[in-house]
């Protein structure tokens, strides 16, 4: 059930631009609503708060090029401290917000009690965790902050840790696994599903990934669960298939889930995540909710509620309510994308695939260069590229256009891709 429209009948400008706006979340969701309330001309007060202590910094890195050294500590960070201070935005780390009480307009936090005009969730997600028997002193690795990261990077770079066992063949899971195996490690993905990445890609774009993999030595066990760990000298993972694995160190990537509890308990729809609009305004009438921990109606799923884990989806939605703070009502209607970076492979999808009936690859597969396109009842509807970042950009432009190219033309590599 959609919820009603946001501001039907206000003009443009009508809404005080002198409010008082609270962001819980330090996130790219969060960031950007701050940044982008203050380019719509904001002038009210703008408070974020993050549980997490450390300085708001970018997520999709600590995977990628944190994880490998290529992208340091400062190079990930949203903004600059003097950004803060110069547009007035201020920051509450390491605060957590313990309740939202609607009808007062007031967060609770462990600082004191704060008032607001307007809300934003920009909550995100949380790992999901093992839901097996874990036996020993230790528990298994998972990534979700900075402080994750730098502990995982310190336990993959010791001598002694060779072994890893990677539970999750996901974008997290496989991007470390990418890394360890790079770095000489011996590894090992357990994936439940029969495929890599099964839940964004078509057949033939995991087997591509998995033979990647594999050609880096990594040991797949497809289709497999774990059943229990037990955590000694080294770790040793009972598996569904009655067979075992021993690793010095385990890693667990098995998705997320919205971080929606402070909003279900301040009476605000949610279910697969907090129910929004196409304004991303809840259940209760100025506060709103963004990023990966919105459920929202996306054009691009044809109206379904989607929530979507993205850079692109958390930036956009952030554009989109600033906007409507100001007065400026903007519904949110943007090409989803995302992307993944493993070894020399770097997919970038473009659109929802879900659904599709028919798929056409364009350019060379062998040596790792080529899109696949989905189409849906003869529309286009997504393209994944493979180190083909000038087929993402068109893909992305054709979508939102809602424009199909000839396929006949598509098919054939020596007609330009815009001239299809």
């Amino acid at each position: 059930m959609l919820l009603p429209p946001l501001f039907p009948n206000i003009p443009p400008n009508s809404i005080p631009m002198k409010k008082n706006v609270i962001i819980i979340g330090a996130g790219h969701a969060g960031i950007q609503a701050a940044a982008s309330l203050r380019e719509e001309g904001f002038e009210g007060s703008i408070c974020i708060f993050s549980e997490d202590a450390d300085f708001p910094y970018q997520k999709p890195p600590l995977s990628k090029g944190y994880l490998d050294g290529s992208q340091q500590k400062n190079s990930i960070m949203f903004r600059s401290e003097t950004w803060y201070e110069n547009n007035q935005v201020e920051l509450k780390l390491g605060e957590l917000v313990e309740k939202v009480d609607v009808p007062q307009k007031t967060v609770h936090a462990t600082s004191g009690e704060y008032a607001f005009d307007f809300l934003v969730f920009a909550t995100g997600a949380y790992n999901r965790e093992l839901p097996i028997p874990i036996k020993g002193t230790d528990q298994p690795l998972y990534l979700r902050t900075m402080k994750d990261a730098d502990y995982l990077k310190q336990a993959l770079d010791q001598e002694d840790v060779q072994d890893i066992l990677v539970i999750g063949g996901g974008f997290i899971g496989l991007e470390i696994a990418a890394y360890a195996a790079k770095s000489g490690k011996k590894v090992t993905v357990v994936e439940y599903q029969p495929r890599l990445m099964q839940r964004v890609l078509p057949p033939m774009l995991s087997e591509h990934f998995a033979a990647k993999h594999q050609a880096y030595g990594v040991d797949l066990r497809m289709g497999v669960g774990v059943q229990d760990l037990t955590q000694d000298s080294k770790w040793l993972a009972s598996l569904s298939t009655g067979e075992t694995v021993t690793a010095d160190q385990v890693i667990v990537g098995i998705g997320v889930l919205p971080s929606q509890v402070l909003a279900q308990e301040a009476g605000i729809r949610c279910s697969n995540g907090i129910e929004v609009n196409e304004y991303c305004e809840t259940s209760a009438a100025g506060i709103y909710a963004i990023g990966d921990c919105a459920l929202h109606p996306n054009p691009f799923a044809k109206g379904q509620m989607v929530r979507l884990e993205s850079v692109q989806n958390a930036v956009d939605q952030a554009k989109a309510i600033a906007s409507t703070i100001c007065g400026k009502p903007t519904s949110y209607h943007q090409v989803p994308w995302f992307w993944t970076h493993q070894y020399n492979l770097k997919l970038q999808m473009a659109g929802l695939s879900e659904g599709y009936d028919q798929l056409l690859v364009r350019g060379d597969v062998e040596g790792d260069k080529f899109s696949v396109f989905y189409f849906k009842n003869n529309q286009l509807i997504a393209v994944d590229s493979i180190n083909k970042p000038a087929d993402h950009l068109q893909a992305r432009k054709w979508i939102q256009a809602s424009y199909t190219p000839d396929l006949e033309k598509l098919a054939d590599d020596s007609i330009k891709l815009n001239e299809c």
